[in-house]
Protein backbone atom coordinates (compact mmCIF):
# COMPACT_ATOMS: atom_id res chain seq x y z
CA UNK A 1 0.00 0.00 0.00
CA UNK A 2 1.23 3.43 -0.92
CA UNK A 3 0.89 6.13 1.75
CA UNK A 4 0.03 9.64 0.58
CA UNK A 5 1.17 12.46 2.83
CA UNK A 6 -0.67 15.77 2.68
CA UNK A 7 1.02 18.81 4.14
CA UNK A 8 -0.65 20.95 6.79
CA UNK A 9 -0.62 23.87 4.34
CA UNK A 10 -2.55 21.83 1.77
CA UNK A 11 -5.07 20.79 4.40
CA UNK A 12 -5.51 24.42 5.41
CA UNK A 13 -6.08 25.47 1.79
CA UNK A 14 -8.62 22.70 1.29
CA UNK A 15 -10.50 23.77 4.42
CA UNK A 16 -10.56 27.37 3.27
CA UNK A 17 -11.87 26.27 -0.11
CA UNK A 18 -14.61 24.18 1.52
CA UNK A 19 -15.71 27.12 3.68
CA UNK A 20 -15.75 29.45 0.66
CA UNK A 21 -17.83 26.99 -1.34
CA UNK A 22 -20.25 26.65 1.56
CA UNK A 23 -20.68 30.42 1.82
CA UNK A 24 -21.19 30.78 -1.94
CA UNK A 25 -23.64 27.89 -2.00
CA UNK A 26 -25.62 29.41 0.87
CA UNK A 27 -25.72 32.81 -0.81
CA UNK A 28 -26.89 31.29 -4.07
CA UNK A 29 -29.60 29.34 -2.26
CA UNK A 30 -30.81 32.46 -0.46
CA UNK A 31 -30.91 34.46 -3.68
CA UNK A 32 -32.70 31.73 -5.65
CA UNK A 33 -36.19 32.96 -6.53
CA UNK A 34 -39.25 31.57 -4.74
CA UNK A 35 -37.23 29.64 -2.13
CA UNK A 36 -38.27 30.76 1.32
CA UNK A 37 -36.14 30.85 4.45
CA UNK A 38 -36.76 31.86 8.05
CA UNK A 39 -35.28 35.26 8.88
CA UNK A 40 -36.30 35.89 12.51
CA UNK A 41 -36.20 33.58 15.55
CA UNK A 42 -39.30 31.55 16.37
CA UNK A 43 -41.43 32.98 19.16
CA UNK A 44 -40.51 36.65 18.65
CA UNK A 45 -44.14 37.42 17.82
CA UNK A 46 -47.42 36.22 19.28
CA UNK A 47 -50.03 34.02 17.63
CA UNK A 48 -51.47 37.33 16.33
CA UNK A 49 -48.45 38.07 14.12
CA UNK A 50 -49.75 40.11 11.18
CA UNK A 51 -49.57 43.31 9.22
CA UNK A 52 -46.08 43.28 7.68
CA UNK A 53 -45.04 46.50 5.95
CA UNK A 54 -41.70 47.88 4.76
CA UNK A 55 -40.66 51.54 4.93
CA UNK A 56 -38.54 53.53 2.48
CA UNK A 57 -35.35 52.55 4.30
CA UNK A 58 -36.11 48.83 3.99
CA UNK A 59 -37.09 48.24 7.62
CA UNK A 60 -39.86 45.71 8.21
CA UNK A 61 -42.62 46.32 10.76
CA UNK A 62 -44.89 43.61 12.18
CA UNK A 63 -47.63 43.75 14.82
CA UNK A 64 -47.68 41.92 18.16
CA UNK A 65 -44.01 41.69 19.01
CA UNK A 66 -43.73 39.71 22.25
CA UNK A 67 -47.23 40.62 23.37
CA UNK A 68 -50.47 41.99 21.88
CA UNK A 69 -50.68 45.73 21.22
CA UNK A 70 -47.09 46.21 20.12
CA UNK A 71 -45.21 46.74 16.86
CA UNK A 72 -41.86 45.13 16.18
CA UNK A 73 -39.18 46.41 13.83
CA UNK A 74 -36.77 44.26 11.85
CA UNK A 75 -34.05 46.61 10.63
CA UNK A 76 -32.86 46.11 7.07
CA UNK A 77 -30.37 43.24 7.05
CA UNK A 78 -31.01 42.27 10.69
CA UNK A 79 -31.97 38.81 11.94
CA UNK A 80 -33.76 39.83 15.14
CA UNK A 81 -36.64 42.24 15.73
CA UNK A 82 -36.82 45.00 18.32
CA UNK A 83 -39.70 46.85 19.94
CA UNK A 84 -40.73 49.86 17.86
CA UNK A 85 -44.05 51.08 19.28
CA UNK A 86 -46.75 50.34 21.83
CA UNK A 87 -50.38 51.07 20.97
CA UNK A 88 -52.80 52.63 23.48
CA UNK A 89 -54.14 50.37 26.22
CA UNK A 90 -56.59 47.81 24.87
CA UNK A 91 -55.67 48.33 21.22
CA UNK A 92 -54.32 45.46 19.10
CA UNK A 93 -53.00 46.00 15.60
CA UNK A 94 -53.77 43.76 12.67
CA UNK A 95 -52.42 45.64 9.64
CA UNK A 96 -49.70 48.17 8.86
CA UNK A 97 -49.33 50.20 5.67
CA UNK A 98 -47.21 53.16 4.58
CA UNK A 99 -48.27 55.97 2.28
CA UNK A 100 -45.93 57.58 -0.25
CA UNK A 101 -45.02 60.26 2.32
CA UNK A 102 -43.72 57.57 4.67
CA UNK A 103 -46.52 57.80 7.21
CA UNK A 104 -47.30 54.55 9.02
CA UNK A 105 -50.95 53.57 9.44
CA UNK A 106 -52.02 50.80 11.81
CA UNK A 107 -55.45 49.17 11.89
CA UNK A 108 -56.59 48.44 15.45
CA UNK A 109 -59.30 45.79 15.26
CA UNK A 110 -60.08 45.88 18.98
CA UNK A 111 -60.87 49.60 19.33
CA UNK A 112 -62.15 50.24 15.78
CA UNK A 113 -59.41 52.74 15.01
CA UNK A 114 -56.80 53.50 12.39
CA UNK A 115 -53.71 55.07 13.97
CA UNK A 116 -50.92 57.07 12.41
CA UNK A 117 -47.56 56.36 14.06
CA UNK A 118 -44.61 58.74 14.14
CA UNK A 119 -41.27 57.83 12.63
CA UNK A 120 -39.72 57.21 16.05
CA UNK A 121 -42.62 55.01 17.20
CA UNK A 122 -43.36 57.23 20.21
CA UNK A 123 -46.23 59.27 18.81
CA UNK A 124 -49.36 57.18 18.20
CA UNK A 125 -52.33 59.31 17.17
CA UNK A 126 -55.86 58.46 16.07
CA UNK A 127 -56.25 59.05 12.35
CA UNK A 128 -59.80 57.73 12.05
CA UNK A 129 -62.22 56.02 14.43
CA UNK A 130 -65.75 54.73 13.94
CA UNK A 131 -68.02 52.66 16.12
CA UNK A 132 -69.52 51.38 12.86
CA UNK A 133 -66.42 49.34 12.15
CA UNK A 134 -66.86 45.61 12.66
CA UNK A 135 -63.11 45.39 13.07
CA UNK A 136 -60.72 47.01 10.59
CA UNK A 137 -58.69 44.07 9.41
CA UNK A 138 -56.37 44.78 6.48
CA UNK A 139 -55.61 47.96 4.55
CA UNK A 140 -54.13 49.21 1.32
CA UNK A 141 -53.09 52.77 0.47
CA UNK A 142 -53.47 54.53 -2.88
CA UNK A 143 -50.90 56.95 -4.28
CA UNK A 144 -53.05 59.90 -3.19
CA UNK A 145 -53.11 58.65 0.41
CA UNK A 146 -56.61 57.18 0.34
CA UNK A 147 -56.90 54.14 2.60
CA UNK A 148 -59.11 51.20 1.71
CA UNK A 149 -59.79 48.92 4.68
CA UNK A 150 -61.42 45.51 4.82
CA UNK A 151 -63.95 45.14 7.62
CA UNK A 152 -65.17 41.57 8.20
CA UNK A 153 -67.91 40.38 10.52
CA UNK A 154 -66.81 36.87 11.33
CA UNK A 155 -69.99 35.94 13.24
CA UNK A 156 -72.31 36.98 10.40
CA UNK A 157 -69.96 35.66 7.72
CA UNK A 158 -70.09 38.92 5.81
CA UNK A 159 -68.08 42.10 5.49
CA UNK A 160 -67.56 45.47 3.87
CA UNK A 161 -64.91 47.88 2.63
CA UNK A 162 -64.21 51.39 3.96
CA UNK A 163 -62.65 54.32 2.19
CA UNK A 164 -60.77 56.68 4.50
CA UNK A 165 -59.29 59.92 3.21
CA UNK A 166 -58.49 63.48 4.20
CA UNK A 167 -60.88 66.07 2.79
CA UNK A 168 -60.00 69.50 1.43
CA UNK A 169 -60.63 71.11 4.83
CA UNK A 170 -58.18 68.73 6.51
CA UNK A 171 -60.72 66.50 8.21
CA UNK A 172 -60.41 62.73 7.84
CA UNK A 173 -63.58 61.15 6.48
CA UNK A 174 -64.38 57.46 6.50
CA UNK A 175 -67.20 56.02 4.41
CA UNK A 176 -68.56 52.53 3.86
CA UNK A 177 -68.28 51.65 0.21
CA UNK A 178 -71.26 50.18 -1.60
CA UNK A 179 -70.93 47.17 -3.87
CA UNK A 180 -73.06 45.44 -6.48
CA UNK A 181 -72.90 42.16 -4.58
CA UNK A 182 -73.06 40.98 -0.99
CA UNK A 183 -69.57 40.35 0.31
CA UNK A 184 -68.49 37.53 2.56
CA UNK A 185 -65.80 37.92 5.25
CA UNK A 186 -63.57 40.56 3.68
CA UNK A 187 -59.92 40.02 4.54
CA UNK A 188 -56.83 40.54 2.37
CA UNK A 189 -56.93 43.65 0.20
CA UNK A 190 -54.77 45.48 -2.31
CA UNK A 191 -54.88 47.74 -5.37
CA UNK A 192 -53.80 47.18 -8.93
CA UNK A 193 -50.68 49.11 -10.01
CA UNK A 194 -52.79 51.77 -11.76
CA UNK A 195 -54.98 52.19 -8.65
CA UNK A 196 -58.22 51.62 -10.54
CA UNK A 197 -58.97 48.07 -9.38
CA UNK A 198 -59.41 46.87 -5.82
CA UNK A 199 -58.79 43.20 -5.02
CA UNK A 200 -60.54 41.74 -1.98
CA UNK A 201 -60.08 38.29 -0.52
CA UNK A 202 -63.00 36.64 1.28
CA UNK A 203 -61.94 34.05 3.82
CA UNK A 204 -65.18 32.10 4.28
CA UNK A 205 -65.63 31.44 0.58
CA UNK A 206 -61.88 31.25 -0.26
CA UNK A 207 -62.54 33.70 -3.09
CA UNK A 208 -60.70 36.73 -4.45
CA UNK A 209 -62.84 39.39 -6.14
CA UNK A 210 -61.89 42.44 -8.17
CA UNK A 211 -63.84 45.70 -8.30
CA UNK A 212 -63.50 48.90 -10.26
CA UNK A 213 -63.39 51.92 -7.96
CA UNK A 214 -65.96 54.63 -8.66
CA UNK A 215 -65.82 57.09 -5.75
CA UNK A 216 -67.37 55.31 -2.80
CA UNK A 217 -68.80 52.61 -5.08
CA UNK A 218 -67.24 49.27 -5.95
CA UNK A 219 -68.59 48.35 -9.37
CA UNK A 220 -68.12 45.62 -11.98
CA UNK A 221 -67.44 42.80 -9.50
CA UNK A 222 -65.51 39.91 -11.00
CA UNK A 223 -64.51 36.62 -9.42
CA UNK A 224 -60.76 36.34 -9.89
CA UNK A 225 -60.16 33.01 -8.16
CA UNK A 226 -61.90 30.52 -5.94
CA UNK A 227 -59.69 28.02 -4.16
CA UNK A 228 -61.09 24.55 -3.59
CA UNK A 229 -59.49 24.12 -0.19
CA UNK A 230 -57.61 25.92 2.58
CA UNK A 231 -58.32 29.43 3.78
CA UNK A 232 -56.85 32.62 2.31
CA UNK A 233 -55.57 35.56 4.32
CA UNK A 234 -53.49 38.58 3.30
CA UNK A 235 -52.68 39.50 -0.30
CA UNK A 236 -50.44 41.89 -2.22
CA UNK A 237 -49.88 42.88 -5.84
CA UNK A 238 -46.63 43.36 -7.73
CA UNK A 239 -45.79 45.91 -10.43
CA UNK A 240 -47.14 43.59 -13.15
CA UNK A 241 -50.47 43.32 -11.37
CA UNK A 242 -49.94 39.73 -10.23
CA UNK A 243 -51.55 38.78 -6.93
CA UNK A 244 -49.70 37.09 -4.06
CA UNK A 245 -52.14 35.44 -1.63
CA UNK A 246 -51.33 33.83 1.72
CA UNK A 247 -52.92 30.37 1.93
CA UNK A 248 -53.11 29.85 5.64
CA UNK A 249 -53.01 26.20 6.80
CA UNK A 250 -51.65 25.11 3.42
CA UNK A 251 -48.38 26.89 4.07
CA UNK A 252 -47.97 28.49 0.66
CA UNK A 253 -48.15 31.81 -1.15
CA UNK A 254 -50.23 31.50 -4.32
CA UNK A 255 -49.19 33.73 -7.22
CA UNK A 256 -51.97 34.60 -9.67
CA UNK A 257 -52.25 36.66 -12.81
CA UNK A 258 -54.69 39.60 -12.67
CA UNK A 259 -57.14 37.32 -14.48
CA UNK A 260 -56.85 34.60 -11.84
CA UNK A 261 -54.58 32.05 -13.52
CA UNK A 262 -52.40 30.27 -10.98
CA UNK A 263 -48.76 30.90 -11.89
CA UNK A 264 -47.17 29.02 -8.99
CA UNK A 265 -47.51 28.17 -5.32
CA UNK A 266 -44.48 28.96 -3.20
CA UNK A 267 -43.92 26.49 -0.33
CA UNK A 268 -43.07 28.07 3.02
CA UNK A 269 -41.30 26.91 6.19
CA UNK A 270 -44.38 27.44 8.36
CA UNK A 271 -47.89 26.19 7.65
CA UNK A 272 -49.86 29.26 8.74
CA UNK A 273 -48.91 32.37 6.73
CA UNK A 274 -51.10 35.33 7.67
CA UNK A 275 -49.84 38.12 5.43
CA UNK A 276 -46.95 39.37 3.32
CA UNK A 277 -45.13 42.49 2.19
CA UNK A 278 -42.61 43.39 -0.51
CA UNK A 279 -39.31 44.98 0.48
CA UNK A 280 -35.55 44.68 0.16
CA UNK A 281 -33.26 47.06 -1.68
CA UNK A 282 -35.04 46.38 -4.99
CA UNK A 283 -38.58 45.63 -3.81
CA UNK A 284 -38.25 41.97 -4.83
CA UNK A 285 -37.96 40.42 -1.35
CA UNK A 286 -41.25 39.14 0.02
CA UNK A 287 -41.60 38.94 3.81
CA UNK A 288 -44.21 36.54 5.20
CA UNK A 289 -45.61 36.53 8.74
CA UNK A 290 -46.05 33.04 10.16
CA UNK A 291 -48.64 32.40 12.86
CA UNK A 292 -47.18 28.93 13.34
CA UNK A 293 -44.04 29.67 15.31
CA UNK A 294 -44.42 33.46 15.46
CA UNK A 295 -41.64 34.31 13.02
CA UNK A 296 -40.97 36.00 9.68
CA UNK A 297 -39.67 34.24 6.61
CA UNK A 298 -38.81 35.61 3.19
CA UNK A 299 -38.22 34.71 -0.42
CA UNK A 300 -37.08 36.47 -3.56
CA UNK A 301 -39.40 37.12 -6.48
CA UNK A 302 -38.98 38.42 -10.02
CA UNK A 303 -40.75 41.79 -9.77
CA UNK A 304 -41.06 44.55 -7.16
CA UNK A 305 -44.24 45.03 -5.19
CA UNK A 306 -46.71 47.77 -6.10
CA UNK A 307 -45.96 49.81 -2.98
CA UNK A 308 -42.23 49.83 -3.69
CA UNK A 309 -43.06 52.23 -6.50
CA UNK A 310 -44.21 54.80 -3.95
CA UNK A 311 -40.51 55.60 -3.62
CA UNK A 312 -38.33 53.88 -6.18
CA UNK A 313 -39.99 53.41 -9.58
CA UNK A 314 -38.95 55.79 -12.39
CA UNK A 315 -41.65 58.14 -13.60
CA UNK A 316 -43.92 57.79 -10.56
CA UNK A 317 -46.34 60.65 -10.09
Amino acid sequence: MRTVTISSRAISLLCQLAVALTVVSSAVAQDAPFQSRQVTPAGEYTHGIEGPAVDQQGNLYVVNFGKPGTIGKLAAGASQSELFAVLPEGSVGNAIRFDREGRMFVADYKKHTIFVVGRDGKDVETYFHSDDFNQPNDMTVATDGTIYASDPNWKRHDGQIWRVQRSADGNVIGEKMTADRRMSTTNGIDLSPDGKTLYVGESDTREIWSYRIDGTRLVAPKLVKRFDDFDIDGLRTDTAGNLFAARILKGTIAVLTPGGKLIREIPLNGKEPTNLAFGGNDGKTVFVTQRQGGFVESFRTDRPGREYCFWACPGRK
